[in-house]
């Protein structure tokens, strides 16, 4: 009777680790950088090291409009297509970055992101 309990055990405990395993959040491989006015007023650089995927992220340095001007001169050197927008919360105008792509000019301006998964 113990050995079937012990059995038993074993298999809930592996099926329970399957679905951790199974529903670890996606990332994208590789980096995502852009640039923003720091509080001295000078560029500063920001890389995000293997983002999430399908989910936005707002960029905290830049979230608030009315306390910061957006990025700008993204870069998207990951596996995963990256989709920029100009406003908070992926709202806004948006640009879509192809994966391990060439740094975007100046004038392309962000505040939030969203990479699309493979």
């Amino acid at each position: 009777m113990r050995l079937r309990t012990a059995a038993a055990a074993v298999a809930a405990g592996s099926f329970a680790l399957l679905l951790t395993v199974s529903g670890t959040a996606n990332a994208a491989t590789g980096d995502f950088s852009y640039k923003h006015v720091g509080l001295n007023g000078q560029p500063q650089s920001v890389t995000l090291h293997d983002p999430g995927s399908e989910e936005c992220i707002t960029l905290a340095e830049v979230a608030d409009p009315d306390a910061s001007e957006p990025a700008f001169a993204p870069h998207n050197n990951t596996d995963e297509r990256a989709i920029v927008f100009t406003e908070p919360d992926c709202t806004g105008d948006s640009w879509s970055l192809r994966p391990h792509g060439r740094p975007a000019s100046d004038r392309l301006k962000l505040r939030s992101v969203f990479f699309t998964g493979h």
